[in-house]
Formats: structure tokens, sequence, C-alpha cells
């Protein structure tokens, strides 16, 4: 692959820097048409390095001419000669990839090193292991390199999350890479986070190589709703990928989501509930430390049977002995408590604390189907749900639904892994869990209680990710965040966060800056395994347009008839 001729025009040349503390570019064009997180290329020898501006700094030959304000005392034109020979700006580059591109196609050398290379597809992507030469030209990338480096838009599983800030060209993320590990999607309050979102399971749910399941606590994503600061109308999922493929389902029996009732309704039976569920409940409840002691003896005395059982103990209940001397009676917590060796008031305060558990309307005895069921077998069919929690939005309900949702989830697919691996039966389908509020469930507290951290460290061979989304990423464990493949995250404030969001990469003193002036609403930053290098990119709108984009023909029309027909319960 012969070097290819500069397609924009250089911008300016390597004058110092290093691997470390990025590469020092004279800049020979105005400051003002380069901006901080800009896409460059640096062509030296037989070699082309990608990089990032990472920041752009005045310089002068001598502080005098600095200091000096020339143009008053001089003519405008001997003042702009002085100017362009003493004044000028640097750029710092960090670069983040290499390739080798061989020599011109009439240097000496180029028939060798063609015989040595005879297939371009040879030719990958390196991590930065050199430097460019001194006064190696530095240019803008165009549209080819961007397609170079992060592929074609539709072709391959890539997906235009965004595009380049100067020029526009499509950023893409690869969606088969992106479901391989778990990921997150960042930014503080009020940045577009949830549009992202949407733009991204809009992108996922059309490419339809693994299924979602959404964690909807505020319900936003699976019918229409209406902007909070604007106003506007925004489109739910189901509304463009129909009942067909995408299940609202509501927590709770009679349950309504903006109005219109789900397709199915979530009930948890008592016998779904373990000790560890309750456990996870333990700030949430004001729980003591003598609880795991007592759900220990609940089980030991009552089996999965336990939650129910313990329900119907009565708290401080007595009855009179013969000698009119009062004692607990037989169905009293105090009784069981006294017979299985537990503290009696432990007991006591326990049963008390679960009276808000038990008082949940969408915990009962024997619900009218089996609906944890029901979710996980259309999840393994290939459709996508979006579990959305209606009226049960304090922080109780999620954690406990969820929890439970997912632990069945997790038996469910590695059951069918092994089977795969075992037996040759059918490869289970990739599923993508999307947790909001993610912090509640895997900050460092709640984490070794959840079974989203298990998901996060072990469930990527059978098939399960997670895809986060917080507005406080140094509250999640870090173990938890070190585990994430692709980071998606817009402008955040607090310094911990940033530096929650960029740990363990490579260059993050130089992008610290750049996360920190991201345009909220506008702008994104992509990180991780799951990308080439790190790219700020302008993302995508959530608009007509962008589904008019992604189904193609009319927004409206990406159902197909027998979507329609099953819609209207026509088979």
């Amino acid at each position: 692959m012969p070097e290819k001729p500069l397609s924009n025009p250089v911008i300016g040349y390597v004058v110092g820097g290093g691997l470390k503390n990025s590469l020092r570019v004279r800049l020979n064009v105005s400051p003002q048409s380069v901006q901080e997180g800009a896409f460059v290329v640096v062509n030296s020898g037989d070699w082309q390095f990608y990089g990032l501006v990472t920041d752009l700094e005045l310089g002068a030959t001598d502080p005098r001419f600095a200091d000096e304000q020339s143009e008053q005392r001089l003519p405008p034109a001997l003042a702009g000669l002085l100017h362009g020979q003493t004044l000028y700006t640097n750029l710092e580059v960090l670069p983040q990839l290499m390739r080798e591109i061989g020599p011109d196609l009439g240097d000496p050398r180029y028939p060798a090193w063609r015989a040595e290379h005879p297939d371009d597809r040879e030719l990958r992507l390196l991590p930065v292991k050199t430097i460019p030469s001194h006064h190696a030209p530095v240019r803008m990338a165009d549209a080819g390199d961007v397609a170079e480096i992060f592929g074609v838009p539709g072709e391959g599983g890539n997906f235009e999350i965004g595009s380049t800030r100067e020029q526009g060209h499509p950023i893409s993320l690869n969606l088969d890479k992106f479901v391989q590990r778990s990921s997150g999607i960042f930014g503080a309050t009020g940045t577009g986070k949830s549009f992202l979102t949407r733009i991204l399971l809009a992108g996922l749910m059309h490419h339809n190589k693994a299924s979602i399941l959404v964690l909807d606590m505020h319900n936003e994503y699976g019918l229409d709703d209406t902007a909070s600061d604007t106003g506007q109308r925004v489109t739910g999922l189901q509304s463009k990928f129909g009942r067909s493929r995408v299940r609202v389902v509501g927590v709770g029996r009679g349950t309504m989501i903006r109005g219109q009732a789900p397709d199915f309704h979530l009930e948890l039976a008592e016998s779904d509930i373990t000790a560890a569920d309750i456990e996870m409940l333990t700030r949430e409840l004001n729980l003591k430390e003598t609880t795991p002691t007592t759900l220990d003896a609940l089980y030991h005395s009552f089996g999965s049977h336990w939650f129910s059982r313990f329900r119907g103990l009565k708290v401080g209940a007595v009855i009179e002995d013969d000698n009119g001397k009062k004692i607990p009676a037989p169905d009293s917590v105090a009784a069981w408590a006294l017979e299985a060796g537990v503290n009696v008031a432990a007991a006591e305060g326990l049963r008390s604390k679960l009276e808000r558990v038990y008082n949940l309307p969408y915990i009962v005895e024997k619900p009218t189907s089996d609906s944890l069921q029901e979710v996980i077998h259309s999840l393994e069919e290939g459709k996508h749900v979006v579990l959305s929690f209606g009226e049960y939005e304090r922080d109780l309900d999620y954690l406990l639904v969820a929890n439970i949702l997912t632990r069945h989830i997790r038996t469910a697919w590695e059951r069918r892994t092994n089977a795969f691996r075992a037996h040759g039966e059918k490869e289970p389908r990739p599923l993508v869990i999307v947790v909001e509020e993610a912090h509640k469930l895997l900050n460092r507290e709640m984490a070794a209680q959840t079974a989203f951290s298990t998901i996060a460290r072990e469930m990527r061979k059978y098939y399960v990710t997670l895809l986060i989304i917080d507005q406080r990423p140094s509250q999640i464990y870090d173990e938890v965040m070190s585990q994430l493949g692709t980071r998606v995250t817009g402008w955040l404030g607090d310094e911990s966060d940033i530096q929650a969001v960029l740990s363990g990469l490579a260059g993050r003193d130089a992008l610290r800056g750049m996360l920190a002036r991201l345009q909220p609403k506008e702008e994104v930053l992509l990180l991780g395994w799951g990308m080439p290098m790190p790219m700020l990119v302008r993302s995508r709108r959530y608009d007509d347009r962008f589904w008019q984009e992604l189904l193609g023909g009319k927004a409206g029309s990406a159902r197909s008839q027998s979507d329609l027909l099953k819609e209207l319960g026509i088979s």
C-alpha cells in the first residue's frame, strides 16, 4: 500500500515530543481552525500515525515579541511578517495508532517492500510503539482515514454513533464487538444520556445480533414520551420496531405505562425471594448486623418457603399457660426464634422491617402466570424486553426486582451455554442487560450482593453483558468499572467521576481536560476496548431524521406486514 497523497492540506509539522508526553506540532494555519479533540494524521517515512489534539499553546521565539503589540507601531504588512516569523502556536497530539504504508511507488525500495507485503490486509493498525521524525507533516484526517480506523457505517456491524467535530466525517461503533464485553454510558445530569442510550439501543435492536433487556426505572424507553426540557414528543423503541420485536413489561398487576397497557405484567412469587435478596436491601430497610444469622435460621427452618412462612408469624403474640403466665404464642415470631435458637428481639425486628416488602403489590403467593419465565423466553427467542417500573420507582423496588430477574436470567444463560458446549445444542443468543442508575446496584457495598457484579466479571463467557448508565461513575465499584470494554461519556464536572471513567486507559491525563470541556448534549467521548482509539464525536440527534437513516424510507414504516398482522392478533 503506497503512501497515499495528502488529501487534506498540511496544518503543521512535528517539532518535538515523545511517546509519554505527546507530540508537539508547530501549527502553520490559524489556531482557530483546529480544536481540541481533532483527529489528525502524521506521515513519516514508511509509517502513518493517528492521534488526537489534546492541547493548543501559544509560543514565541522571544518573549518580547509576544509581550509587545507591534501592530500598533509598525505598518500592518510589516507587523504581519514579524508575527509570522516570531509568534506561533503548538499543538499537543496524543498518538494512538500507527500503520505501515510503505515507500512511494516511485521509490527504488518499493518493489522489495511490496514483495514482502503482497496483501494490504496484513498491514494492520498497531498501538504506537515509536514516534514520527522531526518535521513530519501533520494534516487533519479525511473521510478515508476515518473509514480505515472506524469502519464504514452499515458494513460489518458498524453503527454510526456520531461524526467528527470539524469536518463531519461519520464515526462508527462496531456493535458486534460492543456486545462482547460490558459497556457504560456516562454523563452528568442533563447531558443527554437518555437520548444517547436510545440511539445506541435503536442501533443494537436494528442490528439484531443480541437480545436487549432494559431495566427502565423511569419509563423512558419503551413507549412514546415527552422530553422534560423541550416538551417535544420522544419516540419509544416499541413504536418503531413493533410489539413483535420489542415487548414492554410493567411491574405489578394492572400497571399502566404512559397511560398505556404493557404487553404483560411482571409479578414475583413469594418463593422467588431469597435471603440474599433481603440482605441486599440492608440500607433501604435499615437492617441490623444480626440479619444474616436470622435469615439463615429461617431458611433452615422453612426452606424455600421461608418468606411466606415468616410472613404468617406474628410479632408480640402471646398466650397464657396453665399457670397464667404469658408465653409466646405458637404462631409468633418469638416462639419460632426460641425454637431456632435465634435472638428474639432480632427476629421480631426483622419481621417488622420486612413489612415494607410484604406490602409490595407485585409480590404475591401465586402469580397468575409465570411472568419471570415469560421474560426469559422472550429474550431467548430473540425479542427485546423493556421492563418499565411504572409507579414503583423507589430504590427498594428497583433493587429487588432487578436482582431477582437477573439472577434467573443468569441461571438460564449458564444452563443454555453449558448445553451448547457439552452437547452441541443451539448456541445461546447474546444478551445485553441495560441498567439505569447503575451505582445503586454496583457500588462497593452492593456489588458483592447482587447478580450484576457477577455478570460484569464472569458472564461474558456465558453470552451475557451489561450496559450500565449512570451520572456518577465514581460511585461504581472499581472492579466493575475495570470490566467495561467500551465507555461512551458525555460531559462530567466532578474530578472523581472523570478519573473513574478514564481509569485503566493509556493517555488518561491528556484526555482528562478534553472530557471536562465537552459540550453538553452535543459531544461525547468514545473510549476503551471497543474503540480502536479514543475519539471525540458530535453525537447524532434522536429525531425523525435518525429513524429515517436507520430504518430507511419513512421513519414509521419499519414494521413488516407480518409484524402488523401479529399486533392485530392475526397469525
